[in-house]
């Protein structure tokens, strides 16, 4: 007798075009005017049919645009790849669909043209509400740009996010209340809000620049807090709750997730075996569910809610020693949580939890 051992898959597509490349970025992504949309559509289509004939009809709670920047899409490119998607999958009546979009490359008619075709969430690249932090970043928008996106997605009913960038050079604490104060102003539900880490050869790496030290770093970090109407529910992430981003709660809980494109990562499960996996078939291997579950620690522990406790987890984690620091860390039902002052030191509180 065949056990279906087949969970509910959350599904990301990677967009890996981009109008230019922004100074800091290390993801994966190509700075072309003219993309082969047809080519990158049959591609994808590909993928998703080649995932429906190994999975069958999965559910798929949510799906996620990500990239890249995939408001460059064409909005025939983005109904061919969901129709596919509600081919092959079952696409749950109320599931999350996110597109992420940079100001100057999405109006209010074409907002209304994906969310026609079921987009219901979008993450919008602010990064900042200063021209020459913009110009600095290498972004192509202006400030008032981004404003009027922001206003153009709220006015149409869509679940907004905003994602900012701080601690530039000579960037203050008080900047980031400035920052902060307008997104309260703005009235958004969820924003993201990234340290500027310089990546390797990425161009702003290779301009020795100053950067704010360690304690203006954690300043800053603090001061968001206290600052933004919203509540921190993730390292980065902040929303009003039942805002949150569903598509990344689920991934961070450790639930499985589909990469599709080149550029895209997921976690497949598949009968009772986890496997990595690469989009653009570049891989997919069974990984063991030790590995599995100390993944599941590292993302859950970024969480307000923190890693579920359960036999997987169970396994890797060194219980006495979370209960012997409960300044870093505190148990709540069945999950295990980091602490405020835990968060400030999490990479090395991970290590030492994990046996």
């Amino acid at each position: 007798m065949h056990i279906d051992m087949t969970k509910p898959h959350n599904i990301y597509i990677h967009v890996p075009f981009c109008i230019a490349k922004c100074r800091y970025c290390a993801f994966f992504s190509h700075a072309c005017s003219t993309p082969d949309w047809d080519k990158y559509a049959s591609d994808i289509v590909q993928e998703i049919k080649s995932f429906g004939k190994k999975l069958g009809k999965i559910s798929v709670p949510t799906v996620f645009f990500g990239g890249g920047t995939p408001s460059l899409m064409p909005t025939k490119v983005f109904d061919t790849i969901l129709a596919e998607i509600r081919n092959n999958f079952d696409i749950a009546h109320d599931a999350e669909i996110t597109i992420e979009a940079n100001p100057k490359t999405i109006d209010d008619n074409k907002m209304m043209e994906f969310a026609a075709l079921g987009m219901n969430r979008i993450s919008i690249g602010v990064q900042s509400f200063d021209d020459e932090k913009l110009k600095f970043l290498g972004r192509i928008h202006s400030a008032d740009d981004a404003r009027k996106t922001l206003a153009a997605a709220m006015n149409r009913g869509l679940r907004v996010s905003a994602d900012f960038i701080y601690g530039l050079p000579n960037e203050t604490v008080q900047d980031v209340i400035k920052t902060c104060r307008e997104i309260n102003s703005i009235g958004l539900s969820h924003c993201s809000m990234y340290e500027l880490t310089l990546e390797p050869n990425t161009p702003l790496s290779k301009l020795h620049l100053d950067m704010p030290d360690n304690d203006t770093m954690a300043d800053m970090y603090n001061v968001i807090n206290e600052t933004l109407n919203l509540p921190r529910y993730e390292v980065s992430n902040y929303a009003i709750p039942g805002q949150e981003c569903h598509h990344n709660q689920n991934v961070w809980d450790g639930e499985p997730y589909i990469g599709i494109g080149a550029g895209a990562a997921g976690r497949v499960f598949l009968d009772g075996v986890w496997y990595e996996q690469m989009g653009g078939n570049k891989k997919f291997e069974p990984i063991s569910d030790n590995t599995r579950a100390i993944e599941r620690v590292i993302t859950g522990l970024r969480t307000v809610r923190g890693v579920r406790i359960d036999s997987e987890t169970e396994k890797i984690i060194d219980l006495e020693f979370a209960k012997s620091h409960p300044d870093m860390l505190c148990f709540a039902g069945h999950r295990l949580a980091a602490t405020a002052k835990g968060i400030m030191v999490l990479d090395d509180l991970t290590t030492k939890l994990v046996k």
